[in-house]
């Protein structure tokens, strides 16, 4: 996971640079000019987050660099396969984007439930019979 952590770092440092190049040969174009450094604090923050969650937790194979494809077998983490709030969170995200092209009520009102589904889903394993 470090690996992958200073990827994404890496790209604050291409894609921030390409972006102010970019804004200089493109005589001040404006989508590109902003869209290429904002990707670059995109990917400087998974690089970040990444980062920070490569101090808590132990060494993968895939830090490894004589890791066999063996070594990564057995769990990953912690999945629910009996869930429903994933649908549900699916069916808000539909409806909130088709709210863009239908009409601004059905897109704040897919975004409030959206909103109640990413609340349920993160709660998910705090209450009921599954709680922890």
């Amino acid at each position: 996971m470090k690996f992958v952590a200073r990827l994404f770092l890496a790209g604050v440092l291409f894609f921030v640079p390409v972006g102010l190049i970019y804004a200089v040969w493109s005589d001040g174009e404006p989508v590109g000019m902003l869209a290429l450094p904002l990707l670059g604090g995109l990917v400087g923050m998974i690089g970040g987050y990444l980062w920070l969650v490569t101090r808590r937790i132990d060494a993968g194979p895939d830090d490894d660099p004589h890791a066999e494809i063996a070594d990564g077998a057995g769990e990953q983490g912690q999945f629910s396969p009996w869930s429903w709030w994933p649908l549900a969170i699916s069916a808000t995200a539909a409806m909130t984007f088709a709210g863009l092209a239908i009409g601004w009520w059905l897109a704040g009102l897919g975004a409030a439930l959206s909103v109640i589904t990413i609340i349920g889903w993160t709660f998910e394993f705090s209450r009921g019979k599954h709680s922890h």
